[in-house]
């Protein structure tokens, strides 16, 4: 871990009665980065962030921002702010006076808080929205004026708590880069909690994947996605086919994988040993799907009988810009197969009961030891 780290969290540790609800946790944050922390309800990522933010008290370990430990300071002395989902504006208060709230509560002159307050405004594209009361306000807006007011007292470190979780799922997709990008332009540093992998994915530089209190794996996006540490991280990450089965070849630059109706053939070496056994990760849209089989030597996927299945397409969904297949195979394997839909039209589109075929490149799976 770097010593000139922004953010220094040290074998965290908290216990509610006797049991770890955030497990000897260790991370360096940098500064500028949007750290998010991804995993499912009481996986500890709100207690973590309860701890950075002085809600919490540690049972173990340390804090440290930019130099300075925050152990034993109360909330309202830490130079952070935690923006919560429910985003908590004072109703009877107009946009511009929620922004005020925290500036006038430190003393900042008048003059002063009406330029910050209108840089705030500007910021978060809410300029003619000053004088109108919260509920005058969509979901959106209601966030950015939450944001607003977040960043108005300048904070070293804003804790985005849920973030997006109060909007609607279209909302939510038009929110999330807007936000991304606020945060971007001012600067701050910020570490966010979301259960939404899409959220994590679209607005986090780096992502920890938790569970029981623990970091799975911690990196970028496409890594977290493209190269997961273990089934449990490449099963809450996005869609996935994990088929279990064990090493036949191990190779240098390649290894072979029974997993029964499927024979992988995978472009790169593991750390293993004849036998073992493993788990094939392979992401649906790495599939190909088509009436005929992969032709040898065409580079969709290795020679017979490797990396090709054939199947009876069992259940399909149209989802606009890409179908979803469930492809039954002869062992009773379901293989889920997601293909973009680049085409209009589609005359040679395959329907229920169809016979089908799928394939995949080398370099699409992923082999799991754990």
């Amino acid at each position: 871990m770097s010593a000139e780290a922004f953010l220094q969290i040290r074998h965290l540790v908290k216990e509610f009665e006797g049991h770890p609800a955030v497990d000897n946790v260790s991370i360096d944050i940098a500064k500028g980065e949007v750290f998010a922390l991804l995993g499912s309800s009481g996986c500890g990522k709100t207690t973590l962030l309860r701890m950075l933010a002085g809600f919490e008290t540690p049972t173990s370990g340390s804090v440290v921002l930019d130099g300075r430990n925050l152990a034993g300071l109360p909330p309202y002395e830490r130079p952070m702010n935690m923006m919560f989902q429910s985003y908590a504006l004072f109703p009877h208060l107009t946009v511009a006076d929620n922004i005020a709230f925290g500036l006038r509560r430190d003393g900042m002159p008048a003059a002063e808080i009406g330029v910050r307050v209108e840089a705030m405004l500007k910021l978060v594209q809410l300029g003619g929205y000053a004088k109108r009361k919260p509920h005058q306000l969509s979901g959106g807006q209601q966030q950015r004026v939450a944001l607003a007011r977040s960043l108005a007292k300048k904070p070293q470190l804003l804790l985005l708590d849920e973030p997006l979780g109060a909007l609607d799922r279209k909302l939510r997709e038009e929110t999330q880069i807007e936000l991304a990008n606020i945060v971007h332009d001012v600067g701050v540093t910020c570490v966010m909690v979301t259960h939404d992998q899409e959220e994590a994915m679209t607005m986090a530089s780096r992502i920890a994947v938790m569970s029981a209190g623990r970091f799975l794996q911690v990196g970028a996006p496409a890594e977290i996605y493209e190269t997961p540490s273990s089934r449990f991280v490449a099963d809450f990450i996005g869609n996935v086919n994990l088929m279990e089965g064990s090493v036949v070849e191990d190779e240098a630059g390649h290894v072979v994988v029974d997993c029964g109706d499927c024979k992988h053939w995978i472009g790169h070496g593991i750390t293993g040993t004849l036998g073992m056994k493993v788990t094939v990760a392979l992401r649906p849209e790495k599939i190909r799907i088509g009436r005929e089989p992969p032709a040898d030597g065409s580079g969709a996927a290795p020679p017979a009988p490797f990396n090709r299945v054939r199947g009876k397409v069992k259940d399909l969904a149209y989802f606009g810009s890409f179908t979803v297949y469930h492809l039954l195979l002869a062992g009773g394997r379901v293989l889920k197969v997601s293909q973009s839909n680049s085409e209009r039209g589609g005359g040679t589109a395959l329907t229920w009961n169809d016979e089908a075929w799928a394939s995949w490149a080398p370099l699409s799976p992923v082999v799991l030891t754990q």
